[in-house]
C-alpha cells in the first residue's frame, strides 16, 4: 500500500478525533460523577389539609383544627434527608389556595421560612383550589429541564398531577410519590400512583403530631400568649438539658443540621416547651420558630 495514500491520512485523522471525543467524553463523565444530586419536595396544601384532618380529626373542614405546617414541613425535610441521603435539598414548594391571590397571615408566615417557596392558586365561591394543579406541573418541567433536581417528592393525590410527573420524567427526574394514610378507602388516584417512580404513605402517627383540633379559642382562662422572649427563653433551658443529658458528641452531629432539627428532636422540644409554658404552641408559628431559635442559640454559644 502506499503510504502516500490520502485516504490514509484521513483515516488516521479520524482516529484521532474519535480519541479526543472519547476522551472528553470521559472527563465530562467524571465531573457528572462529582456534581451532587438535587431533591425538592413538592406539597400540594389542599391534599395535606384534607387528609391529615380527616385521618387525625375526623374532619377535612379547615376551620376544624390547626395545621403546623412550619413543623410537618420539618418533618418532610428530615424523610427527605434520609431517603435522598446522597442528595441536596433545593427547597420545598408550598402550593395553596387564596382569594385574589392574597396570603393568608398563616400563609405569610409559611413563606418566611427558610428553603421554603409558597405558590398561590385562587380559590371559587366554594372554597376550592383552581390552578394549583398547573402551578405544580409547571414548576416540576422547568427544575427538570433545567436540570436543577434529579428528584422530586410530591406530596398529593390528584389524577390531575399526572401530566406534571409525565413532564418531569421525561426530562430525567425521578417522581416519588408521598402520601397520607386514607381514613378510608384511597386519597390519591390510581393513574398517578401508576406513573410514579416510589410511593411512600405517613401514617396516623406521622401525622398526629401537626395536627391539633382546634378549641373555640386558644386560651379560654383568659391567659395571655407567652412572649416570644419566654419561648425563646424556654427554648434554651431545653437546649441546656438536651445537652447535659447527651453530651458535646451529640451536638457535633446535630450541628451541620441547622436550622432544621431531625422530627424526632422536634417533637420533643415541642412537647417539652408546652410542659414548662403550660400552654399549647401548636397553630402559633412565629412562637414555635422562637422557640428553634433559643435552643439553637443556646448550643451554637456552647459549642
Amino acid at each position: 500500500m502506499n503510504e502516500a495514500d490520502p485516504r490514509f491520512g484521513a483515516g488516521a485523522d479520524l482516529g484521532a478525533r474519535l480519541d479526543r471525543t472519547n476522551e472528553l467524553l470521559q472527563r465530562m463523565l467524571v465531573e457528572v460523577a462529582k456534581t451532587p444530586s438535587t431533591h425538592a419536595i413538592f406539597v400540594d396544601a389542599g391534599y395535606v389539609y384534607a387528609a391529615a384532618g380527616l385521618l387525625v380529626t375526623g374532619t377535612e373542614d379547615r376551620r376544624s383544627f390547626d395545621l403546623d405546617a412550619e413543623g410537618l414541613i420539618d418533618a418532610f425535610i428530615d424523610k427527605a434527608r434520609t431517603i435522598f441521603a446522597d442528595s441536596r435539598l433545593l427547597r420545598v414548594y408550598w402550593y395553596d389556595g387564596a382569594r385574589r391571590r392574597i396570603h393568608t397571615t398563616e400563609q405569610q408566615a409559611i413563606a418566611e421560612l427558610p428553603d421554603v417557596k409558597v405558590r398561590l392558586g385562587n380559590l371559587n365561591a366554594n372554597n376550592q383550589q383552581k390552578g394549583v394543579d398547573s402551578l405544580i406541573r409547571t414548576d416540576l418541567e422547568s427544575l427538570a429541564r433545567h436540570r436543577a433536581i434529579s428528584d422530586a417528592a410530591l406530596v398529593g393525590g390528584d389524577e390531575d398531577l399526572v401530566s406534571a410527573v409525565e413532564a418531569a420524567q421525561g426530562y430525567g427526574a425521578r417522581v416519588h410519590l408521598w402520601g397520607i394514610e386514607a381514613a378510608e378507602g384511597r386519597n390519591q388516584a390510581e393513574p398517578l400512583l401508576w406513573e410514579v417512580d416510589s410511593q411512600r404513605t405517613f401514617d396516623l402517627d406521622f401525622c398526629r403530631p401537626y395536627v391539633t383540633r382546634r378549641p373555640v379559642t386558644m386560651y379560654e382562662d383568659d391567659t395571655p400568649a407567652p412572649s416570644r422572649e419566654d419561648v425563646r427563653f424556654v427554648g434554651a433551658q431545653i437546649a441546656a438539658a438536651w445537652l447535659a443529658a447527651r453530651g458535646r458528641e451529640s451536638l457535633a452531629d446535630l450541628l451541620p443540621g441547622h436550622p432544621y432539627l431531625p422530627g424526632s428532636i422536634d417533637q420533643d422540644l415541642l412537647v417539652e416547651a408546652e410542659r414548662l409554658l403550660q400552654c399549647s404552641l401548636r397553630g402559633h408559628a412565629h412562637l414555635r420558630r422562637a422557640l428553634r431559635d433559643g435552643f439553637w442559640q443556646h448550643l451554637q454559644a456552647q459549642y
